[in-house]
C-alpha cells in the first residue's frame, strides 16, 4: 500500500526530511516509518539517475546513520529501497553526517550520492534522512520532488541481498589526522597534538569516535571526556551545543580536568561549539569571532556569512579588528551556504559560512557544515598557540563581552499569517524611522534597530518564523538595564496590532 502524497510533503523540514519515528509518546503518532523511508531512498535513487544521468544499474549509494534507536530499523528498508532499484547499496553504519557527503568525495568511496539518517539534536522519538551527492545536500525543491515521486511507489521486498559494509568513520577519521598533521607541522609529525588536553562532549551521539579515531593517536590528552558511547536516548543531555544543561556538561567537564579545550558536538557532528580552560564558553557569536579569528591571515579582507541573529559587537570585532567584511544574512544553513556559494562563484571571497547555532561551513572544505573540520581548525590553532605560549582565548580577546541577550517569541493569530506579519514588520520599520532610529540597511530578514544613544545602546531585530505563526524577536543590550529600555521601545512600534500576542513582552 502505498503512501498518501499529503502524508509524505509532511515529512519535509526545509531541505531534509523528518519525522516520528518511535511510538510511545503521546499526541506524537509515528509518521517516518520504516515503509516511508523505503519508498523515499527509491525517489532518491531516481532522482540521482536523472541529475547524474546514469542508469540506476551504475549507481553506488551510500548509508549511514546517527545514534538513534530507529537508525537501523529505517535504515534497513533504506538499503531495501535503493536494491529495490537495482543500485548497489553500501552500509555505512554508524556515522557522522559530514562523513556520509565525504563519501562522495573519497577516492576509496567516491559513491554517487549518500543518504544520512539522522534528526540532529531532535528527541530520541525523532529521525529523518539527509541526502547528498558531489554538489552537497539537497535543495528545498529536491526534497519536495523526491517526496512527491516517494508516493507514487508500493513498499516492495528485495529479498535477500548482500550489502558491503563499509567502515567510513574510519576513513573519515584518517582524513582529519592528516589534515592535522599538515595544519600544525609539528617536530613530532606523528603526534602533533602531543602535550594538548582536550575533552570532548559527544552527548551520546556519534561524534565519539573523535576521541578513539582523531585525538588519541594524535597524541592528545583527552581525559575528561565524556558521553562517547552511542546512545540513542540520549540519556545524560541533549547533544545540541546550544543547550544550556549540554553547554553547562561540557563547562564542568573542561575546569575539572584542567583541560586546554572543551568540544561539544550535535548528535551528527555538523555542528560544534568549544569552552576555554576557565569554562568560557566559545559558541553563538564567539564561535563565530574564533573561526573567523583562525582563518582571516589566509583568507585577509574576504567576507564572513552569518545568520541575521548575529551581533553588532561581532560586527564590530570582523570588520574593525579582523579586517574582513560581515554579511549578515538569513537564518537557516543552508541559506547562508547558499550565499557563501553565490559570493565565490563572483569572485568575492567568502571562506566561511556560519550560524550561531554552530553550523559552520568553509570553502576550502567543499562547503560542507562539518563540526569535526571546524573543531580540526580549532586544534591545530591551539596546538600551535600552546606551543609559541599563548592561550587560544587571546584570538578573541578584542570582542566586546556580551552584557544581555534576549528573545522572545509573539504568536501571528488568524489565517494567512505571514502576510499579516508582513504588514507588521512594514509598520514597525516605518514607525522607527519616523522616531529617528537607526534602521539597518540591507537587511536579508526582518526589520533591524541599532541605538547608541546615552539613554539605551544595543539593537533589535523583528523578523516572521520561516514555518510557524510567530515573530520572533531577538536584542542585546550593551549595558545592563539596556534589554527593559529595548523592550519598552519596540512595544511603542507595534501598537495596535492586534493579531499580535504581546503578551510574551514584559510590561
Amino acid at each position: 500500500m502505498s503512501i498518501s502524497k499529503e502524508a509524505m510533503l509532511k515529512l519535509q523540514n526545509g531541505s531534509d526530511v523528518r519525522g516520528v519515528a518511535v511510538a510511545g509518546v503521546e499526541g506524537q503518532p509515528v509518521t517516518l516509518t520504516p515503509e516511508a523511508a523505503q519508498l523515499i531512498a527509491r525517489a532518491f535513487v531516481r532522482w540521482l539517475s536523472e541529475k547524474s544521468k546514469k542508469s540506476p544499474e551504475e549507481l553506488k549509494i551510500g548509508v549511514g546513520h546517527d545514534s538513534r534507536i530507529s537508525a537501523r530499523q529505517l535504515g534497513a528498508q533504506v538499503l531495501q529501497g535503493i536494491c529495490l532499484e537495482k543500485a548497489h547499496a553500501f552500509d555505512c553504519g554508524l556515522a557522522s553526517t559530514p562523513s556520509m557527503f565525504m563519501s562522495v568525495v573519497f577516492p576509496e568511496t567516491r559513491y554517487d550520492g549518500a543518504i544520512m539518517i539522522t534528526a540532529s539534536h531532535l528527541p530520541y522519538n525523532r529521525n529523518g534522512l539527509k541526502f547528498f551527492d558531489l554538489d552537497g545536500g539537497l535543495e528545498k525543491e529536491d526534497i519536495t520532488s523526491l517526496l512527491e515521486r516517494a508516493a507514487e511507489f508500493t513498499p516492495g521486498d528485495a529479498g535477500t541481498v548482500s550489502i558491503p559494509q563499509v567502515d567510513l568513520i574510519s576513513l573519515y577519521g584518517e582524513n582529519l589526522r592528516e589534515k592535522i598533521r599538515m595544519g600544525v607541522r609539528a617536530e613530532d609529525y606523528a603526534h602533533p597534538l602531543s602535550g594538548l588536553h582536550v575533552v570532548v562532549d559527544a552527548g551520546n551521539g556519534a561524534g565519539g569516535f573523535f576521541v578513539e579515531k582523531v585525538l588519541k593517536p594524535m597524541g592528545a590528552d583527552t581525559t575528561g571526556s565524556q558521553f562517547l558511547e552511542p546512545d540513542g536516548m540520549f540519556p545524560n543531555h541533549i547533544p545540541n551545543p546550544e543547550n544550556a544543561q549540554a553547554m553547562d556538561a561540557v563547562q564542568k567537564a573542561t575546569v575539572q580536568s584542567h583541560a586546554d579545550l572543551g568540544i561539544i558536538f550535535d548528535t551528527d557532528v555538523d555542528r560544534m561549539s568549544a569552552v576555554l580552560p576557565d569554562g568560557t564558553e566559545i559558541n553563538r557569536d564567539a564561535i563565530i569571532a574564533m573561526m573567523a579569528a583562525i582563518l582571516a591571515p589566509d583568507y585577509p579582507g574576504s567576507t564572513i556569512v552569518t545568520d541575521s541573529v548575529t551581533s553588532d559587537r561581532l560586527t564590530a570585532f570582523l570588520e574593525g579588528t579582523l579586517g574582513l567584511k560581515h554579511l549578515r544574512y538569513k537564518r537557516g544553513y543552508k541559506n547562508v551556504i547558499n550565499k557563501q556559494k553565490e559570493l565565490c562563484s563572483q569572485g568575492i571571497s567568502c571562506p566561511l559560512a556560519i550560524e550561531t547555532s554552530g553550523h559552520g561551513a568553509m570553502s576550502e572544505n567543499f562547503y560542507l557544515d562539518d563540526g569535526a573540520y571546524m573543531a580540526v581548525k580549532l586544534l591545530i590553532a591551539a596546538a600551535k598557540m600552546k606551543r609559541e605560549g599563548k592561550p587560544l582565548a587571546s584570538l578573541i580577546q578584542d570582542l566586546p563581552p556580551l552584557c544581555e541577550a534576549r528573545e522572545y517569541r509573539m504568536g501571528l493569530a488568524g489565517e494567512d499569517f505571514a502576510a499579516y506579519g508582513r504588514q507588521v514588520l512594514d509598520a514597525f520599520e516605518q514607525r522607527a524611522r519616523q522616531k529617528g532610529y537607526q534602521v539597518a540597511p540591507n537587511s536579508y530578514e526582518g526589520v533591524r534597530l541599532s541605538f547608541q544613544t546615552p539613554e539605551v545602546q544595543g539593537w533589535v531585530l523583528l523578523r516572521i518564523s520561516l514555518h510557524d505563526p510567530l515573530m520572533p524577536l531577538n536584542m542585546e543590550g550593551n549595558r545592563p538595564g539596556d534589554c527593559d529600555k529595548l523592550v519598552k521601545i519596540v512595544r511603542e512600534l507595534l501598537e495596535g496590532f492586534d493579531r499580535l500576542d504581546l503578551s510574551t513582552l514584559p510590561e
